[in-house]
């Protein structure tokens, strides 16, 4: 067990996990993620498609951190309308294997689990 004790953005951390989900975790950042890490480089209006649930207020927010926290390039170019790009860092990207892990996990249980859920809304998407 991490035995450390430090700050960063004025928040108190005892062990690395406890800062691993607070940089990635929550609902929408590991799916930002994600989908950045499958799709490569994303327009805004594109990854508010693939998070169709999102609202464009959250979304703007949880990029806004991952930019700040480093795992999100953003690109702006020059042109009218203006045009923005998405994609990870090298850092972002360093967590692709764990999120595929994470999927793959999600996969076995609702496999495993397949009675729990509701069959007649469920949608498979790959």
């Amino acid at each position: 067990m991490d035995n450390i004790d430090f700050r960063l953005k004025e928040k108190s951390y005892r062990c690395y996990f406890e800062l691993t989900l607070d940089l990635i975790g929550g609902k929408w950042k590991p799916i930002i993620l994600y989908y950045l890490g499958f799709h490569g480089t994303l327009r805004y209006a594109e990854l508010r498609r693939c998070l169709s649930k999102i609202t464009e207020r959250m979304l703007t927010k949880q990029l806004r951190e991952l930019e700040m926290d480093k795992m999100v390039n953003r690109k702006i170019y020059p042109q009218i309308p203006p045009k923005v790009e998405y994609s990870l860092t090298e850092k972002g990207k360093s967590l692709i294997p764990l999120l595929n892990q994470l999927k793959d996990w999600g996969e076995g249980y609702f496999n495993d689990n397949i009675e729990l859920f509701d069959h007649k809304t469920l949608e498979l998407e790959e």
